[in-house]
């Protein structure tokens, strides 16, 4: 089992989701200016010397197991500002800052099940031959108008054996974390090995980052495509993570 392969399966998952033509951009950040805005309980990740913040733009599909997807209801653009951490059990996962996603119904559901901080905003990805580019602007909860815009040029697909350490940690991730009231939560989400491709940032804007508290990001991002892949998302749990099984296979 490699670094990027997923340790878990999901047996009874609450949906099936596809993440398409995604974007890891990431920059590095003091680890005590990302802890600050953590909950009680976790910790931030650090990987040489530094925390990382990523944003995150992609093409969602929701479905939900044995069910037809409806287009116009289960297909949407997404943007996600993310960071890396541990809880007091030692367990790794993701911390979302901010999900914005261009269906409200997908921002309430969200938001109620998993206490996930969702916004809804008026998005959109286009690509042009090598050239994709995402669009952002916030539209509820606010501070509305919260905008993000980016252009990526797409180049050529990584083998196995190029991909570092630094780069598995920022994008084999296998769990997430959010907080219900006084209760924190824990989902697994499994799916296949990223299949990465070389990817540089050409236009960048963006006000998500620093909306959720964080400093203007600084220097040159480390940025990553995917074409994507399909995920299996289990139930959050509050104490006991009884939604999965361990793959020792």
């Amino acid at each position: 089992m490699t670094a990027a392969a997923c340790p878990y399966r999901v047996a009874n998952p609450m949906m099936i989701q596809h993440w398409n033509a995604l974007t890891f951009v990431h920059w590095r950040f003091p680890p005590d200016a990302v802890q600050r805005l953590l909950p009680p309980g976790l910790q931030v990740e650090v990987r040489e010397g530094s925390a990382w913040v990523g944003l995150v733009p992609f093409l969602m599909e929701v479905g939900l197991p044995r069910v037809e997807p409806i287009a116009w209801v289960s297909r949407f653009c997404e943007t996600n500002v993310r960071t890396y951490v541990t809880d007091d059990s030692g367990r790794s996962g993701i911390w979302f800052f901010s999900l914005d996603a261009s269906r409200l119904g997908a921002v309430v559901v969200a938001r109620s099940t998993y206490r996930l901080p969702y916004f809804w905003a008026a998005m959109s990805v286009q690509r042009e031959g090598p050239i994709i580019r995402y669009h952002c602007r916030r539209r509820w909860p606010g501070p509305a108008g919260t905008a993000s815009r980016a252009a990526v040029e797409i180049g050529a697909p990584y083998r196995p054996e190029e991909l570092s350490a630094l780069e598995h940690f920022l994008t084999a991730r296998w769990a997430l974390f959010s907080v219900a009231g006084t209760r924190r939560r824990f989902a697994l989400a499994a799916h296949p090995t990223w299949p990465l491709q070389r990817a540089r940032v050409v236009d960048f804007h963006d006000e998500l980052v620093t909306a959720a508290g964080l400093p203007t990001p600084t220097g040159t991002p480390l940025a990553h495509f995917s074409p994507g892949v399909a995920v299996r998302i289990g139930r959050p749990q509050s104490e006991q993570l009884d939604s999965y099984v361990t793959d020792r296979a």
